[in-house]
C-alpha cells in the first residue's frame, strides 16, 4: 500500500476513536436528574454564544490589536520575512560586523563585565 492510503486509514481511526470517546463521555451528561436535586432552568441559547463564542473571538481580536496594533501605528510592516532595521540596539551600537572588542591586556577594561575570582 501506499504512504498515503496508510495514513489516510491512520487519520480515519485516530478520528473514529475520538468520535467514540467523545460520545461514550457525553451520554452521562443526557442522564435524568436525580429526585431531590433542584431542576435548573434552561440557560437561553443568547447568552450561551455570547459567552461561549463571541467572547472568545473578542478577545482574539484585542489580542491581535495589541500586538500588531503599535508596530502598525508606527508605519512598520508586520509581514513575516519583512527586512529589520539595521540598529535596533539589542546588543549596544556596534562600529564593526564583530562584537565588542576583547580586552587588550591584563589592565584592560574592555569587553565583559570585568569580575574577578
Amino acid at each position: 500500500m501506499t504512504p498515503f492510503v496508510n495514513l489516510a486509514r491512520r487519520g480515519l481511526a485516530v478520528a473514529l476513536a475520538a468520535v467514540t470517546v467523545a460520545l461514550l463521555t457525553a451520554v452521562p451528561a443526557a442522564a435524568e436528574v436525580p429526585v431531590g436535586w433542584s431542576d435548573p432552568d434552561p440557560v437561553d441559547p443568547t447568552f450561551v454564544i455570547l459567552i461561549a463564542v463571541l467572547l472568545p473571538i473578542g478577545l482574539a481580536v484585542l489580542l491581535t490589536a495589541f500586538v500588531y496594533g503599535p508596530p502598525l501605528a508606527r508605519g512598520e510592516s508586520v509581514k513575516p520575512h519583512a527586512p529589520q532595521v539595521e540598529n535596533q540596539w539589542i546588543g549596544g551600537p556596534r562600529k564593526t560586523a564583530g562584537e565588542l572588542a576583547g580586552p587588550d591586556g591584563d589592565d584592560s577594561r574592555s569587553g565583559g563585565a570585568s569580575a574577578r575570582w
